[in-house]
Order: structure tokens, then C-alpha cells, then sequence
């Protein structure tokens, strides 16, 4: 791209959820989530009938606010050329979640690992604390979901969670905004590397009573705290991609 195009491009007006999805993705990055150009983070504003999603073609640790287009919910309508392969992945969930503004699907080692273990995940940390129970399990298929059929029937095992695991594939992460998605898809992670460490000793671990679960929801999961982690980890993409400070 030639000097003057960058310029054009960066006179474009960007949308204000594109520039916060782009950190998202670039936090993403940070926590381990990188697979190449594979992955995806999508948002919408509540009840939109079309989504912002990453392009196919840039990674979570290259992705700017100009690099996420625009795609319809309708998975019958044409979409940009850019679209990610796995938009109906995206489609579905929002179709299926009115409360979801937001989703991360990724290939983040630890969680794709843990996924194709039969075990469940436990409140071995703060973590493993919010996500227990909230995380499904799908392994009808480990392909990359490019049906709209397939992408409904991981809506349908996501039901009212935070998070499903596609066995032998990666995970979806959802949110009511694109900092609760992010926040959360980097809790997930960490909870299961933690998780397969404590299974590698071969020896017994203990978890978080049922009192003291409900006690870290209540107060270390509070939309308070979840807004006082994004913003740390903003910090924390602009200290390490200088270039962010300008979105």
C-alpha cells in the first residue's frame, strides 16, 4: 500500500466499536489466542441486524479498527468479501442470544487441549470459579463451522453459557459487550492451562466451596470489575503495540 492510500485509510472515520474490538483482538494476542490468520472477534450494538467482525485475512496480533468489516445476521445474505469463513458461527449465536453483543472464537492452545479431555472445568481458581458450569462441550464435529446448520447446533449447546469448547477445534466465548467477551476468553484460557497443570501432577486438587464461588461472582466478577480488568488490559495493548494509542 503506497503512503498516500495509508493516509486515506487513516482519514476513514472508524467506528468506536471497531477501535474497541481491535483491542480486543490485539489483547487476544497477548493471552495466547494466536493461530496465524485464524480466530475471530465479532460485536454489534444490542439488536442490530448487522455485526462488526475481523477480516480473514489479518491475525489477532495485526488487526486494526479499519480491518473489521461489516456482516449481515441474516446467514442468507451476501457478506463482504472479507468475511471471515466462520461468520455463521457468528450468526447463530446472535441469533440465538439477545443478551450476546459480543464473540471470541479462537484456537488458544490450552483451552483446545482441555477441551478434548473428559473433564469438567473446576473452580481450581478465581477463573475456573466463574466459568464452572458455564462451559459446554460440543463435539458432534471438529471442522471449521462454514454451515449455518452446524454453527445453530453449537448456539443450541452454548444455550445460556459463557462458553463452548469444539472438541479438537478451539472455543467460543461470548459477552454481553466486547470487553466481558475478551475478559472472559482470557479467563477461559488461563482456567484451563491452570486446570491441565494441576492434572499433570497426578495427584489430587481442591477447589473453591459453592459458598465461596457464588462470594467471587458476586464481587471479583461484578461488571465493576470486569470494566477495571479491560481497562488494564488496554493498558497493556497500548504498552505493547505503541501504534494502538491512536484508535
Amino acid at each position: 500500500m503506497t503512503a498516500h492510500a495509508d493516509a486515506a485509510v487513516s482519514d476513514q472515520a472508524v467506528d468506536p466499536l471497531a477501535t474497541q474490538a481491535a483491542i480486543g483482538a490485539r489483547a487476544l494476542s497477548l493471552g495466547g489466542h494466536d493461530d496465524f490468520n485464524q480466530g475471530q472477534i465479532s460485536c454489534r450494538r444490542p439488536g442490530a441486524p448487522t455485526f462488526l467482525i475481523k477480516g480473514a485475512l489479518v491475525g489477532f496480533d495485526e488487526a486494526t479498527p479499519h480491518d473489521f468489516v461489516s456482516a449481515s445476521a441474516d446467514p442468507v445474505a451476501e457478506q463482504d468479501r472479507l468475511a471471515p469463513p466462520e461468520t455463521p458461527l457468528h450468526q447463530a449465536i446472535y441469533e440465538a442470544r439477545a443478551d450476546v453483543n459480543a464473540i471470541v472464537h479462537s484456537h488458544a492452545p490450552a483451552g483446545l487441549v482441555f477441551g478434548a479431555l473428559d473433564a469438567e472445568l473446576a473452580a481450581l481458581s478465581h477463573e475456573g470459579a466463574l466459568l464452572r458450569a458455564e462451559v459446554r462441550r460440543f463435539g458432534l464435529t471438529s471442522n471449521t463451522v462454514l454451515d449455518i446448520g452446524v454453527a445453530r447446533q453449537i448456539a443450541s449447546c452454548l444455550d445460556t453459557g459463557v462458553a463452548v469448547l469444539l472438541v479438537n477445534h478451539g472455543s467460543v466465548v461470548v459477552g454481553k459487550s466486547v470487553r466481558h467477551a475478551v475478559v472472559f476468553a482470557l479467563m477461559l484460557e488461563r482456567a484451563c492451562r491452570l486446570q491441565l497443570d494441576a492434572l499433570a501432577t497426578r495427584r489430587e486438587f481442591g477447589t473453591s466451596s459453592d459458598e465461596d464461588v457464588a462470594a467471587k461472582r458476586a464481587f471479583i466478577f461484578a461488571d465493576l470489575s470486569v470494566r477495571s480488568y479491560w481497562d488494564h488490559t488496554r493498558r497493556r495493548v497500548r504498552r505493547t503495540f505503541p501504534e494502538s494509542a491512536g484508535w
